[in-house]
């Protein structure tokens, strides 16, 4: 018997071409993790080595069930795994209408004998796309085709949901319009997801865990929040986008100033009018490059976020005019992005009390989102 259950188990070496990948990782079957990584770094062949559309030497076990086992010579070819995928491009069948192309996957999971519970009925109802369904591909907007392409793989009835990147072809609007869906899926289906992406913003959005990756290895896997506190991952996650996931509750909306006003352990944190309710929780990204530093309380000034904090890490980069700072702020941490002239100047060292400052403004759209949380069935 498998004593593992209810994880995802991944070995992975060998040679595609000129590209050579060695990975090995361990999910939960719950949740989504993220593959996370510049382009050519290993993320989609990942994915398709897991749906068995290659083939490189090693072991995966999917809960109870063992897809590849290179001791005993064991490949579960393509069709017999219990995966949906969706692509970059939605692919959706051009000749075939909505209800068809979604049709399409719930016949594939009956012509393999599967009598799980993801019925069509709620698939279309939880995507909504009922509106859709006697379209034809060609009349539906980018962001439509992608949710109708995630139906139809669920109605597949997967064990595991894999995602490459399917936002990338999408504009930011459309992006916006679709990231909802996907992160109701987490909530709404006991499904395990493996989403790649080169994009924080999505990740932050809607992972739970993340893998980064670099030139077909791994580097560092694990709760998101604690990855993006790591400033040794910089090379690898980015210098103009790392920054820190906290998560706070809301505790006011300020319909004259058109502001949400917000609590993290004790702290008050103010952002643009967002779309929750007093007591939600949400989770709030703050890139480093948004962040100030100072060394005294400031006054008469329009940055309404002031943190009180300890520096617990201060790494500077040779070569070039940054340093990156790591700031406990009592139940998160902060990443600040300054020069290394002010570093000096301010006299910055471990241990030192000083205050992060985060203008209202530098939280957008995608910077405040509903915290997510694990499925419900």
């Amino acid at each position: 018997m498998n004593e593992h259950a209810d994880r995802i188990q991944v070995s992975l070496a060998g040679k595609l071409g000129g590209f050579a990948l060695d990975v090995a990782f361990d999910l939960p079957m719950q949740g989504i993790t993220a593959l996370f990584g510049p382009s050519g770094c290993g993320k989609t062949t990942i994915l398709r080595c897991m749906a068995g559309l290659h083939r490189l030497d090693g072991h995966m076990i999917v809960g109870h069930d063992c897809w590849q086992n290179d001791d005993t010579n064991l490949f579960r070819a393509p069709h017999k795994r219990p995966v949906g995928y969706v692509f970059q491009e939605a692919s959706l069948f051009a000749h075939l209408s909505v209800r068809k192309n979604l049709l399409y996957g719930a016949r594939r999971a009956a012509r393999n004998g599967d009598t799980r519970t993801l019925h069509f009925d709620d698939i279309v109802t939880l995507l909504e796309v009922s509106h859709l369904l006697d379209r034809s591909p060609a009349d539906l907007s980018g962001g439509e085709r992608q949710r109708v392409a995630v139906g139809r793989a669920l109605l597949s009835q997967p064990e595991l949901l894999l995602m490459d990147e399917p936002l990338s072809a999408l504009d930011r609007m459309t992006k916006e319009e679709i990231l909802p869906y996907f992160d109701t899926l987490h909530k709404e289906l006991a499904i395990p997801i493996l989403y790649v992406s080169h994009d924080i913003a999505e990740v932050v959005q809607l992972a739970d865990r993340m893998i980064v990756l670099s030139e077909g290895r791994k580097v560092a896997d694990g709760p998101i929040v604690d990855i993006l506190e790591r400033l040794d991952l910089q090379p690898a996650t980015g210098r103009f986008e790392a920054g820190v996931v906290l998560t706070a509750r809301v505790i006011d909306q300020d319909s004259k100033f058109h502001l949400t006003h917000l609590d993290h352990h004790g702290q008050s944190i103010t952002v643009p009018a967002t779309d929750v309710r007093i007591g939600d929780d949400v989770r709030l990204r703050i890139r480093a490059r948004d962040v100030a530093l100072a060394t005294q309380r400031p006054g008469a000034m329009s940055i309404r976020n002031i943190f009180e904090g300890t520096i617990v890490e201060i790494r500077e980069e040779p070569g070039t005019a940054f340093a990156e700072t790591l700031v406990d702020i009592g139940g998160g941490r902060l990443r600040a992005r300054i020069t290394r002239e002010a570093a000096a100047d301010l006299s910055l060292e471990v241990g030192k009390p000083v205050f992060a400052l985060v203008k209202s403004i530098s939280f957008d759209g995608r910077s405040v989102t509903h915290k997510t949380s694990g499925p419900s069935v």
